[in-house]
């Protein structure tokens, strides 16, 4: 959503929306810049009329948010079956001390 954002302040200021300018607000925000996105978003602006569309409530369905959506989603699902991995490792391990321990334990009885 920042991208968009971006745009609208752009927009807002009275600018022209370019490449450089959605990169200018997001790189002074902290936002690491995507390129592509960059570039995809000023295509996509390019035939809307923004006024139109901010007065019609149809701004958010001028970006491409579904594709970025679904690539957050896929990276969020790899980090999460990452996790999953460690902790099932892990869980592994601590079984493994435990058993350890219990045969420790039974030299001493």
């Amino acid at each position: 959503m920042e991208y968009i954002y971006a745009a609208m302040l752009v927009h807002s200021a009275g600018n022209e929306i370019t490449e450089e300018s959605i990169s200018d607000v997001l790189g002074s925000a902290g936002v690491e810049v995507d390129d592509s996105r960059v570039k995809a978003l000023v295509a996509a602006l390019e035939d809307v009329d923004i006024e139109e569309a901010i007065e019609s409530g149809q701004m958010a369905q001028v970006a491409s948010a579904p594709a970025t959506e679904t690539a957050e989603a896929t990276e969020e699902t790899a980090e999460e079956e990452e996790a999953e991995e460690e902790e099932a490792e892990e869980e592994k391990d601590e079984e493994a001390e435990e058993d350890a321990a219990e045969g420790l334990g039974a030299l001493f009885q």
